[in-house]
């Protein structure tokens, strides 16, 4: 796999977690990596970033301040990629969801997801390694889960967003892929999995087993690596096999 030095880039959501994990992926492959997060920082105690990682607190709500961050990253050093992987659930059964639980979820999952990304463009567009896009979707943008329906038409607005934006920016020396993880250690997977549901979890994957979240990081630091300059507009399920499951 080629070295990430000399690229530059943002992760949202990256202080714990899948984000976490990929940011420190892509730190120990050589690239400069921006963490945006609420809380700026890593969440687990006792745990530390790798040297390459800087922590940003920002809220991707807000777009005047992602606006301004983002204008700052771009003077200073470019931007060559940007990983789209903050995200919320609620678990509720949909027909005593509240209209407000249904936007914000699609406010963090989509809305800021398309935000970012044009913020990125301009920046995107200059990468000398060519600018790299890779959305987080999930199993939900796929098959169907109880109580998180909201949740799942998010995700697959970001898999639909992610082949329009790959064929919109195929000229603009920008390539835009996604990634679907299937069952890895993460709170948001601990707020809708109780015992019986792991269980069911379990015996949906082939390999039966949860996932290491490096293993996300390895796929996200290969889409960014020179060899990956030829893909763009695919999902890649990196799930234990659940997707090819059949009855």
């Amino acid at each position: 796999m080629s070295s990430l030095a000399g690229r530059c880039g943002i992760v949202t959501g990256g202080s714990s977690g899948i984000g976490f994990a990929i940011a420190e992926s892509l730190a120990e492959a050589g690239a400069a990596v921006y963490s945006f997060s609420r809380s700026g920082a890593v969440k687990a105690e006792g745990v530390k970033s790798h040297p390459g990682v800087t922590h940003c607190k920002v809220d991707v709500c807000d777009y005047k301040q992602m606006t301004a961050l983002v204008e700052k990253l771009g003077a200073s050093g470019g931007i060559d990629f940007l990983i789209n992987n903050a995200g919320v659930t609620i678990k509720q059964r949909a027909e005593d969801f509240a209209d407000e639980d249904f936007a914000y979820i699609h406010q963090v999952n989509v809305n800021s997801v398309f935000k970012l990304s044009c913020l990125c463009f301009p920046w995107l567009k200059l990468s000398a390694y060519k600018g790299r896009i890779i959305n987080i979707t999930s199993m939900a943008a796929h098959l169907g889960f109880s109580e998180v329906v909201p949740y799942c038409s998010s995700k697959g607005a970001v898999l639909a967003m992610t082949r329009g934006l790959a064929v919109e920016w195929a000229s603009d020396n920008i390539t835009l892929n996604s990634i679907a993880p299937g069952w890895f250690p993460s709170q948001m997977n601990k707020q809708v999995m109780d015992a019986k549901r792991r269980e069911k979890i379990l015996a949906r994957m082939p390999l039966h087993s949860f996932g290491n979240t490096a293993d996300l990081g390895a796929m996200a630091a290969f889409l960014l690596s020179d060899n990956a300059k030829y893909i763009t507009g695919q999902d890649f399920a990196v799930d234990g096999g659940a997707l090819a499951f059949g009855f």
